[in-house]
C-alpha cells in the first residue's frame, strides 16, 4: 500500500472501516515506504459469509457408516493399475491419502451438524475465498481500488517459501514441481488446498489428457513406423524413382518463367510422404476418432468423481454472485435504466438490465467486431497464399539450381508456414485485449459467464488464426487449379498445385511448423517471460523499500509483494494453449500421425513447467468453485465431432487412398497398384499452351507433351479433348461415399461409447444418494436430540410453574385464564397476576391437565 494523497487516504479509511463493519480484522505494518494490511477473518465471520456463498461444508460423521464400498470392473482395473504402476504414486509419507467426510451446505440454523471449533474446518482456501468474497464487495471493491492506484496490490499469502521444509509450498515444489518426477501422478488433494479448485482442476484435465495421449502416441508411432517398414515395396515410390519417371517431362507450374522438369524429381518426395500416406492411415484415423471420444467421456466421468470428492454436488453456477465490475459499470451508468430482479436461486434482488434493449444490442456489436478481426485473419492466410503463388513465379530469381521440387515442396512451404506462425502471435496479442473490452461491455451477471463468453470469442479468432492456413493446404491447394490450357488464376497468379504423389506432404509440413513451432515458442516464453517480469518488479519493489531493515526481506508479505500478480483471466491461457493443441492432433492428425507424439512430451514438462511457475514465480491466486472445465469441454466436444469430418476429407480428397484403391479394383488387371502413377498424370500437347504462357526459356528440346496430375481426357480424344473422363467421376463418386461411410461408421461407434459409458459412473450415482441419505438421516437424529433436550429443559421449567401455581392456588379462587397474544406468549392471570409462558403445545396439555385435576374452571382466549 503505498501512501497516496489525501484523497487516496480517505478511500482507504472508508474502505478499511466497511471491512472492520463486516467482522474482520486489521492488522498495520509499516516496512520503509511500503504499508502492509494484514487481513484476518474470524470465526463468526467465516460461518456468516459460509451460509451467504452457500459452501458444502464437512459435517459430523455418524459412527460406523460407510458410504459405499462395492467395486466394479472399472474400479477393479483401476487397482490392478496402481499395483503394476507403484512406481508411478506418491509418497504416502509425505502426501496422507485424505478420507473423503460427508457434506452438507453450511448453514447456521444446523451448526450443530459442523465442527467449526476444529482447526482443519475452515481450510485457507475457504478462509482465502470468504476473504477475498468480502473484499470484493465493499465500498468501491478492491479491484476498482486497485485500477486507481490506492492499493498497490492484494493477495493471499504462500505457505513459507519453495526451500522451508515443512511448509505445504516446498513440500509441493519438490515432490510435484520438479521435472524428475515427470512419472509419478499429482498430488491433486494438495493442490486443491493450495491453489483451489479451478487450480486442481486444470492440473487434474491436463494430467488425464496426457495420460490419454500414451495410446494414441503409440498408435501414431505404430502407423510412422509400419510405412518405414513399407517403404521399400511402396510401389508409387518405385514408379516415382525409376528410369521411366526420369523421360516423363512435367508441365511448367507457373507461367514464362518456370521450365519444363521431370517426374523423378519427386523420388525423395514420395519416398517421404509414404512415411504417413500408407494402408495403415486409414486405422489410425478411426482408432483417433474413437479415442477422442473415450477422452472426453471419461474425462466427464473423472470431473464428476472430483465434484463428489470436493465437495460440489448440487453447487450450480446460478447461485454465484454478480461480478463487483457489472455493478460497477450498472451503478455508473447513464445510457439506460437498471431495475432490480429477483435472482431465482439465491433469492436475493439484484440490480438488472433488459435483455432485448442492452444486453442484445452489446452482444451482437461485440461478436460483429469479432468477425470482423476474423476476416483479418483469413486476409493475412489469403496473403501468405499470395505470397506461395508468387514465390513460385519468382523461383528463376535464385538461379536454376533451386528451381526443383525439393525446393518448391519443402522451402517455400516453410518459409510461408513460418511467415504464418509470426502473423499468429502478432494479432493473437492485439486481439486478446480487444477481447476483454467487448466482453466487458455485454454486462455478463457472474465471472462464469464472463468467462465463457471471453472464451468463446478468443477461441473462434484463435481457430481461424491457426487452423486457416492448415484447411487451405488440406482442401484446397490444388483442388482447382484447371489444366495448362486453361488455368484458374487468383489475382493474376496461378494456383499452387499439389505434387504427383499428393499435397498429403505439405499438409504435415505446415502442421509440424505450426504446432511444434508454437509448442516450442511458448515453452520459452514460459521460462523467460516470468523471469524478466519478476526482475522489473523487483526493480520497483526496491526502490520504495528501505533495505536498512534487515529483517524486511524475510517477512512473507514482503516475499509475495515481489512475485507476480495474476491476470484477471487467470488459467486461461494455459487451457487455450492445450484446446489449440487438441485440435492440431485430432482435425488434421491422419497428415502427421507422430502429432501425439509431440503432445505427449510437450505436455509432461508443460504439467511441471506450469506447477514450478505458479509456485515459484506467482503469487497465491484466490481460489474459486468449479465442477468442470466450463466452456472448454464443449469446445473439445466440438473439435472432436469436426474431426471426424476433417479426417474423412483429408483421406479421401488430399490422400492418394481412394484413386489407389479404384485404381486397384477397376483399373488394374493384377489388382496391384503397379502403374498408377502414370495412370494418374494427364497429358498435354504444348501446342495448346495459351498465349503468354510458355516457358520463355528451356532446358528442354523437342518437348511436344508433357504430363500434369490431373484425371482428363489426351488431346487426341476423338471427342473431347481435355475433359473429364469417366474414371474421374467414378474417383469422385467413390471418394463421398467413403466420406460418409467413414462418418457413419465413427458415429455409431460414438454413440456405442456414449451409451456404455454414462456421465456419471454408476457407483457415484450410489454413493451421492447414499450421501444424501446419510446427511438426512444425521439431521434427523440431530434434530431428534435437539428436540428431546428442549423437552427435559421444558420440563423443569414447568414443573417450577407447576409449583408457583400450587402455591398460589390456596390463596386465590377457583378461577384460572389463559391468553393467547400476538407476541406468541401464553398470559395466565391468576388474581390479577400475569404469569407469561412460551406458546408451547407441551406447556398447553400441561396446563390444561392441571387444572382438570384440580377441578378449576378453565378458559382459553385468542386474541392474536
Amino acid at each position: 500500500m503505498d501512501n497516496g494523497n489525501a484523497n487516496q487516504a480517505h478511500r482507504r479509511a472508508q474502505f478499511e472501516s466497511s471491512l472492520l463493519e463486516q467482522g474482520l480484522q486489521l492488522e498495520y505494518e509499516q516496512t520503509g515506504s511500503l504499508g502492509f494490511v494484514k487481513i484476518y477473518a474470524p470465526e463468526e465471520v467465516l460461518c456468516r459469509y459460509c451460509e451467504i456463498m452457500k459452501l458444502r461444508m464437512p459435517i459430523k460423521p455418524l459412527p460406523n457408516e460407510t458410504i459405499i464400498e462395492e467395486t466394479d470392473l472399472i474400479d477393479d482395473a483401476k487397482s490392478w493399475f496402481i499395483k503394476l504402476f507403484n512406481f508411478a504414486q506418491l509418497d504416502k509419507s509425505k502426501f496422507v491419502p485424505k478420507e473423503y467426510q460427508l457434506a452438507a451446505e453450511y448453514s447456521r440454523d444446523k451448526d450443530y451438524l459442523f465442527d467449526t471449533k476444529d482447526k482443519n474446518f475452515f481450510t485457507t482456501h475457504i478462509r482465502v475465498m470468504i476473504v477475498n468474497f468480502v473484499l470484493e464487495r465493499q465500498c468501491e471493491g478492491i479491484q476498482r481500488l486497485l485500477a486507481a492506484g490506492v492499493y498497490s496490490a492484494a493477495y493471499p499469502l504462500h505457505d513459507g517459501t519453495i526451500k522451508q521444509k515443512g511448509c505445504t509450498r516446498a513440500l509441493l515444489y519438490e515432490e510435484w514441481a520438479k521435472a524428475k518426477h515427470w512419472v509419478k501422478i499429482q498430488p491433486l488433494d494438495t493442490i486443491r488446498e493450495y491453489f483451489g479448485i479451478n487450480f486442481a482442476l486444470y492440473f487434474a484435465w491436463l494430467g488425464f489428457y496426457t495420460y490419454m495421449l500414451i495410446p494414441a502416441s503409440i498408435a501414431g508411432l505404430i502407423t510412422f513406423f509400419y510405412g518405414v517398414i513399407t517403404l521399400s515395396s511402396n510401389k508409387l515410390a518405385e514408379d516415382a524413382c525409376s528410369e521411366w519417371a526420369k523421360d516423363t517431362i512435367m508441365c511448367p507450374q507457373c507461367d514464362k518463367t518456370c521450365d519444363f522438369w521431370r517426374l523423378s524429381e519427386t523420388c525423395l518426395l514420395t519416398r517421404v510422404t509414404h512415411l504417413f500416406d500408407n494402408p495403415a492411415m486409414l486405422y489410425f484415423a478411426t482408432f483417433m476418432s474413437v479415442w477422442s471420444v473415450f477422452y472426453l467421456e471419461l474425462w466427464k466421468r473423472k470431473a464428476a468423481e472430483l465434484s463428489y470428492r470436493w465437495g460440489l454436488v448440487g453447487w450450480d453456477r446460478g447461485c454465484d454472485h454478480s461480478r463487483p465490475q457489472y455493478l460497477s459499470a450498472l451503478a455508473n451508468t447513464k445510457l439506460f435504466k437498471v431495475k432490480e430482479k429477483l435472482n431465482p436461486v439465491t433469492r436475493v434482488k439484484e440490480p438488472h438490465v433488459s435483455f432485448w434493449k442492452v444486453r442484445v444490442p452489446a452482444t451482437f456489436f461485440s461478436f460483429s467486431i469479432v468477425m470482423l478481426l476474423t476476416a483479418m485473419a483469413l486476409a493475412a492466410v489469403f496473403a501468405v497464399v499470395l505470397y506461395r503463388m508468387a514465390s513460385i513465379t519468382s523461383t528463376s530469381l535464385f538461379g536454376r539450381e533451386v528451381d526443383s521440387q525439393t525446393y518448391k515442396i519443402f522451402a517455400i512451404p516453410a518459409i510461408a508456414a513460418g511467415i504464418n506462425l509470426a502473423c499468429i502471435l502478432v494479432l493473437n496479442y492485439f486481439y486478446d485485449w480487444l477481447a476483454v473490452y467487448l466482453t466487458e461491455m455485454e454486462l455478463l451477471r457472474t465471472q462464469a459467464e464472463f468467462d465463457d463468453s471471453l472464451t468463446l470469442k478468443v477461441y473462434l479468432f484463435q481457430f481461424i488464426n491457426y487452423y486457416a492456413s492448415i484447411f487451405y493446404v488440406a482442401f484446397l491447394k490444388g483442388k482447382f487449379v484447371g489444366y495448362p490450357k486453361k488455368y484458374n488464376k487468383i489475382l493474376g497468379f496461378r494456383q499452387e498445385e499439389c505434387s504427383p504423389g499428393g499435397c498429403l506432404l505439405e499438409l504435415s509440413i505446415q502442421l509440424v511448423i505450426i504446432m511444434v513451432g508454437k509448442q516450442a515458442i511458448y515453452t520459452v516464453m514460459e521460462m523467460i517471460l516470468p523471469i524478466l517480469y519478476k526482475s522489473w518488479a523487483l526493480f520497483r519493489i526496491h526502490t520504495g523499500l528501505k533495505q536498512k531493515d534487515p529483517i524486511a526481506p524475510r517477512r512473507q508479505w514482503i516475499r509475495d509483494l515481489k512475485l507476480l500478480d495474476w491476470s484477471a483471466r487467470g488459467l486461461y491461457d494455459e487451457y487455450l494453449e492445450m484446446v489449440i493443441q487438441f485440435g492440431f492432433i485430432t482435425l488434421f492428425v491422419v497428415a502427421f500421425p507422430l502429432a501425439p507424439f509431440f503432445a505427449l512430451a510437450n505436455n509432461v514438462f508443460e504439467m511441471r513447467l506450469d506447477a514450478a511457475k505458479f509456485l515459484r514465480h506467482y503469487r497465491r491466486p484466490v481460489p474459486r468453485r468449479a465442477r468442470d472445465i466450463g466452456i472448454w469441454g464443449q469446445i473439445l466436444d466440438a473439435l472432436a465431432r469436426i474431426s471426424v469430418t476433417t479426417n474423412g476429407f483429408i483421406i479421401a480428397f488430399s490422400s492418394t487412398f481412394i484413386p489407389r484403391l479404384v485404381y486397384m479394383s477397376v483399373v488394374s488387371p493384377d489388382h496391384t497398384d503397379a502403374g498408377f502413377l502414370n495412370h494418374s498424370l494427364a497429358y498435354f500437347d504444348t501446342k495448346d499452351f495459351a498465349n503468354g504462357t510458355a516457358p520463355l526459356m528451356t532446358n528442354f528440346a523437342n518437348v511436344t507433351t508433357c504430363r500434369y496430375t490431373e484425371y482428363r481426357n489426351p488431346p487426341d480424344h476423338f471427342e473431347q479433348p481435355y475433359k473429364r473422363p469417366s474414371i474421374y467421376w467414378h474417383i469422385l463418386a467413390v471418394r463421398l461415399a467413403f466420406v460418409v461411410v467413414f462418418q457413419n461408421a465413427i458415429s455409431l461407434m460414438t454413440m456405442a461409447v456414449q451409451w456404455c459409458l454414462a456421465d456419471k459412473p454408476r457407483k457415484l450415482r450410489d454413493q451421492i444418494k447414499r450421501e444424501a441419505f446419510l446427511t438426512e438421516e444425521l439431521i434427523i437424529k440431530r434434530e431428534a436430540e435437539r428436540a428431546r433436550r428442549k423437552l427435559e429443559e421444558q420440563g423443569i421449567y414447568v414443573h417450577a410453574m407447576l409449583r408457583t401455581i400450587k402455591d398460589l392456588r390456596v390463596k386465590t379462587a377457583s378461577s384460572y385464564e389463559i391468553q393467547i397474544t400476538p407476541n406468541s406468549l401464553l398470559t395466565f392471570n391468576i388474581c390479577g397476576i400475569n404469569m407469561h409462558f412460551s406458546k408451547c403445545f407441551l406447556n398447553l396439555i400441561i396446563l390444561i391437565r392441571f387444572f382438570s385435576e384440580s377441578r378449576c374452571y378453565l378458559s382459553i382466549c385468542d386474541h392474536a
